[in-house]
């Protein structure tokens, strides 16, 4: 996909976001008898704009779509008539600004509900059970006792249904303590524990790193088996100069049968500018032909690549999913109970990142952000709005984080002034705000690093 699209749906989902953020504070602010000077969809000079309400407040539409802004009655921003001054900010109750700083966060909460929800009453809730599949002998979790087919019934004593629920369970035990108490069902109908125990620091940081999880911990979930089967062959890559089509399904790489897609690539990987003899299937017949194979660098060593993808979307046989058909106002509920539980999760591990415990690789950049929204959105309407609800989520988690450019450190401002029955001083304010700019610069330094090292590897 190209830089232009991924850069289009990047600014559809940040642009979106933000103005249901900034809307959140606009629409509770006049609630409560603040006057909004202007709510601004996007950044710049604008380029239409209205007046609204007795205030006539300014509504704008400028050129920079990367979001929006509000501006209220702020005396420390300028003279403000006397008949005014009690609509101020600074002469509201703390917390009333409390409430408006809140309600930021709180609406990007709520548009992840209202989406998922959304998504429950159209498509229901669909769970793939959490059965074991590889597992590789000698790991972590070969040693503790896991077996393929194995299926995982609740981690730590808490009960799971789903795989996602696995993840979730996996990536907070192995944040925290490192230790993993899963209860299996297996193949036999019998219960037994399987304790997945990770003492040292330094692995179960590695854990924390995207895509380590499973292989770290040296077993997969079971998934359905792609078949060896080209579903896009890219242009000029060495798969494409040997005359191999999407469609076409391989049979054997040098004499050796190839079952499904992975096993096709653990014989392809191994021969970095090689050449390899592929037996092919194509309408009824069987061809042979001559690949040579491209290289490439990945975590520091060469691999063979033939610049081929699989087939997308093999579908889990109906025993191994769970569809559940739900009113709306249930779809609301347990929409409210994932984003909770999405929310938590992420400050449990906000909070394991800074004292060292889980991977810094974790944080995403607007590189990543965007082959994200691009790839989200050529998979589909759902794709992308679940996207939009991860995103959303982390915006509003993102926002109330006690830092002082951000909504939360601004309510902890308000909260000091509160309860000392005074505002801080404009010193300590602005010192308050320097550290903040430094924090998230640092944050988006190394968010932006790893986009840029994702890019190489």
């Amino acid at each position: 996909m190209s830089v232009v699209w991924y850069t289009l749906w990047f600014v559809i989902a940040v642009g979106l976001l933000v103005t249901v953020h900034e809307f959140g504070h606009f629409w509770v602010a006049r609630r409560l008898g603040f006057k909004v000077l202007r709510f601004s969809v996007g950044f710049g000079q604008p380029l239409i704009s209205w007046r609204l309400g007795a205030d006539r407040t300014e509504i704008a539409i400028a050129p920079i779509p990367l979001g929006g802004y509000v501006k209220l009655l702020d005396e420390r921003e300028g003279p403000v008539p006397p008949e005014d001054l009690s609509r101020s900010f600074t002469r509201k109750p703390p917390f009333q600004r409390i409430v408006v700083l809140l309600a930021g966060p709180g609406f990007n909460i709520l548009f992840a509900i209202l989406v998922l929800a959304g998504m429950m009453c159209v498509n229901g809730i669909t769970q793939v059970l959490p059965v074991v599949g590889d597992v590789t002998a000698g790991s972590i979790a070969g040693q503790a006792g896991l077996h393929s087919d194995d299926t995982i019934v609740a981690i730590n004593g808490a009960p799971v249904s789903e795989q996602r629920d696995v993840v979730f369970g996996l990536l907070d035990a192995m944040s925290s303590r490192g230790d993993a108490d899963l209860t299996v069902r297996g193949s036999n109908g019998q219960f037994r524990r399987v304790d997945l125990d990770v003492r040292n620091s330094a692995t179960r940081r590695h854990l924390t790193a995207p895509s380590e999880l499973f292989t770290g911990l040296g077993f997969q979930l079971w998934e359905p088996s792609i078949p060896a089967q080209f579903g896009q062959v890219l242009a000029d890559g060495p798969a494409a100069r040997a005359g191999l089509q999407a469609g076409d399904r391989v049979l054997s790489v040098d004499g050796h049968p190839v079952k499904d897609w992975d096993d096709l690539v653990a014989q392809i990987t191994p021969h970095p500018g090689g050449t390899v003899s592929l037996v092919y299937s194509r309408d009824g017949m069987n061809h042979t032909v001559q690949v040579e194979v491209g290289s490439k660098e990945v975590d520091g060593k060469y691999v063979g690549r033939i610049e081929a993808e699989g087939m997308a979307d093999v579908p889990y046989p109906p025993s191994m999913v769970h569809h559940l058909t739900v009113s709306p106002l249930t779809a609301v509920g347990r929409a409210a109970e994932e984003a909770w539980d999405m929310t938590a999760l992420q400050g449990r591990l906000f909070w394991r990142m800074m004292l060292g415990q889980v991977s810094l690789k974790n944080l995403n950049g607007p590189v990543s952000i965007a082959q994200y929204a691009g790839q989200s959105a050529s998979e589909g309407v759902s794709s992308f709005l679940g996207f939009l609800v991860l995103i959303s989520l982390s915006l509003g988690f993102l926002n109330l984080l006690p830092i002082p450019i951000l909504d939360g450190g601004q309510i902890v401002f308000q909260l000091i002034e509160w309860v000392k029955g005074s505002p801080m001083s404009e010193r300590a304010q602005a010192f308050g705000q320097q550290v903040g700019i430094a924090l998230l610069i640092l944050l988006m330094g190394v968010a932006l690093f790893n986009d840029i090292a994702r890019q190489f590897s």
